[in-house]
């Protein structure tokens, strides 16, 4: 048998093996979760993940929000929406070159009707279809202004439902096959790398908050290995739904201090790390 042949055998075999890999794991995810859970590992010298988010497209996140992260070199995630990316085009777009990730956030930010502002795009009055025709539209149009096709979402509100009483349905199943990573809002827990659903990941709220309320977090988070997203609007001093710039000052230089062993990164950085190391322990295996 020649040297070619035999390359061209082993590479079937790799292919075979990472086949039988993805394969595994959709059959026994939960034993994946599992094993994952115990044996997962950070980035070398880190024991946390932090991920800085903010939902709307607000004036403010590219008005000066963009610029002090990008003066401590710091990239965070912006789940925007088409419409208000428009009004600040051209920030948008330097957003996008300087490196911070562009997620989608719907074309109409639909809520439950219970809020009056959002009576007319009530999730109550969506069907799956309505949904999927939406974030195929918002990427769509995201991809047009911005250049780049979004692979992360936040549920508007942190709702992740669409109809009413016994014909209500959960769209996460449809985020998940979309995007590799969905955020919540105002979750009461963090994420466990190992065993955490990226289709429904929680995002705490940092709105209003101090550096001292969310210190708390980032160090909890630390103790047991787990990933910290922290969920914003407005980046300004004061005003209702906004992240306090002298917090997120003192966050980021905590942040970047070594001794801390914190990794701050976009959540699809994050996401996309977490499924490497899912799937190391099975390709060991299967090699």
């Amino acid at each position: 048998m020649t040297s070619d042949q035999l390359t061209a055998i082993d590479l079937k075999k790799r292919k075979l093996n990472s086949f039988l890999a993805v394969v595994f794991v959709m059959l026994f995810g939960e034993v994946v979760f599992a094993q994952a859970a115990k044996t997962f590992k950070w980035p070398e010298g880190k024991h946390v993940a932090l991920s800085l988010t903010f939902d709307d497209a607000r004036k403010t996140q590219v008005d000066s929000g963009t610029a002090l992260l990008d003066k401590y070199g710091v990239k965070a995630t912006f789940f925007v929406v088409p419409s208000s990316v428009e009004d600040r085009l051209d920030g948008w777009k330097k957003a996008v070159v300087n490196g911070h990730e562009i997620g989608n956030h719907t074309s109409r930010h639909p809520c439950t009707g219970n809020f009056s502002w959002s009576a007319e795009n009530a999730l109550e009055n969506y069907r799956l279809d309505d949904m999927r025709k939406e974030l195929i539209e918002s990427n769509k149009r995201i991809e047009e202004l911005l250049g780049v096709k979004p692979d992360v979402f936040a549920y508007p509100c942190g709702q992740k439902f669409v109809g009413r009483g016994t014909s209500t349905k959960s769209y996460v199943p449809l985020v998940a096959k979309m995007f590799i990573l969905g955020r919540g809002w105002r979750d009461e827990a963090m994420n466990d790398p190992g065993f955490c659903d990226l289709a429904q990941v929680s995002g705490i709220e940092m709105d209003g908050k101090t550096f001292d309320e969310i210190l708390p977090l980032i160090e909890e988070a630390r103790r047991t290995g787990q990933w910290l997203i922290l969920a914003g609007h407005e980046m300004a001093d004061s005003g209702v739904q906004t992240t306090r710039v002298g917090m997120l000052k003192k966050l980021i230089e905590y942040a970047q201090d070594p001794a801390n062993g914190i990794w701050i990164a976009p959540a699809g950085t994050v996401a996309k790390y977490i499924l490497k190391q899912r799937l190391l322990p099975i390709k060991e295996k299967w090699q």
